[in-house]
């Protein structure tokens, strides 16, 4: 229809061109007045979309064209937009952070696993010890990943030390006692026992030391003889023995104690939570043994602690061991008196 009146009218290709232009350039005149008056903004919220497409198509003019054509947009706008698409592919500085980049994650976790771990080694000896993997860490590197993570330089973790920290640190030859009592029936009445256990934190294995109505220092001293003897004694691999302040360990419970290389470690006053292996096992025999039975007598108590012992090591699964079994048989029960 154009070409047609074209010829007829004998109009050049630009004339018409100028005219359709001048009506585009008047329709985005009348459209940005109507925007401003309808918002109150002159500018429009491009997408990156738009940006793009108007950022190469502006491009392509030249300056004189761009004087005259764009009128959504301004002159520097576009050239901007053409800046920032020509550098997006190249650069990554919007998503870089000021300084060096960050250490991997797991790089990371390890300088905190081992600082966490080992709360008496310095950076250097954390700086040390991943080069065994092939890992090359500065000191200044291991002490800002630990700033970050909280954790304080080795002298201050030291005097920090928890009783966690001290458990997991000897786990492997840490041993802990304790006393309960039992109540038995006798020819003339009731009578309390009490009995003292010893268990292995490792393995949970446990071990009957003694039995007594009233137990003293001489029979406190002989079971420690029992309990240390290097040939099938309980505690012949221990290093610790964590203990409640129960007046019978005596000084010279104590001694014999550590001249057979163990330390006793007694559990602070009152406290809750530093002896909570023995105190769990002495609410297992309790609730699976003690109070489903009327003990009768001495002799039947520790024919019943022998039992129970045995199926604790053989035949009961154990959350602590994530549902194994101990498999090992200590029930033999120290004599009673020296």
């Amino acid at each position: 229809m154009h070409a047609t009146d074209d010829a007829a009218g004998d109009i050049s290709v630009n004339e018409r061109m100028t005219r359709e232009l001048e009506y585009v350039q008047e329709e985005v005149r009348v459209l940005r007045e109507a925007l401003r008056t309808a918002t109150g903004k002159s500018g429009i919220a491009f997408t990156a979309g738009q940006r793009r497409r108007l950022a190469i198509k502006g491009k392509a003019l030249t300056p004189v064209e761009r004087q005259g054509y764009c009128q959504l947009v301004r002159l520097a706008t576009i050239l901007k937009w053409f800046r920032e698409l020509g550098a997006k592919p190249y650069g990554g500085s919007k998503n870089r952070a000021p300084g060096r980049p960050r250490k991997p994650n797991e790089l990371r976790e390890l300088v905190l696993r081992l600082a966490n771990e080992n709360i008496g080694w310095g950076y250097t000896e954390i700086r040390d010890a991943p080069r065994g993997m092939k890992i090359e860490i500065a000191r200044t590197t291991v002490a800002a990943i630990l700033a970050e993570g909280g954790i304080e330089p080795a002298p201050e973790r030291t005097l920090k030390r928890t009783w966690k920290h001290f458990l997991k640190s000897h786990w492997e030859t840490v041993y802990a006692c304790d006393f309960f009592s039992a109540e038995t029936l006798g020819s003339f009445g009731s009578a309390r026992v009490m009995v003292f256990s010893v268990i292995e934190l490792k393995s949970r294995a446990v071990h009957i030391a003694g039995i007594r109505v009233a137990p003293d220092g001489a029979w406190m001293t002989q079971i420690a003889r029992n309990l240390l003897d290097p040939v099938d004694g309980f505690l012949r691999h221990a290093t610790h023995l964590v203990h409640d302040r129960d007046p019978l360990f005596t000084e010279a419970w104590t001694q014999m104690v550590a001249s057979a290389g163990v330390e006793g470690v007694p559990i602070p006053a009152s406290s809750r939570n530093c002896n909570p292996y023995a105190e769990r096992l002495v609410r297992s025999v309790r609730a699976e043994c003690l109070e489903h039975f009327v003990v009768s007598g001495e002799r039947h108590l520790r024919h019943l602690l022998a039992q129970f012992t045995e199926h604790y090591h053989a035949e009961r699964f154990h959350q602590g061991l994530d549902g194994k079994l101990i498999g090992r048989r200590l029930i033999s029960i120290q004599p009673l008196a020296i």
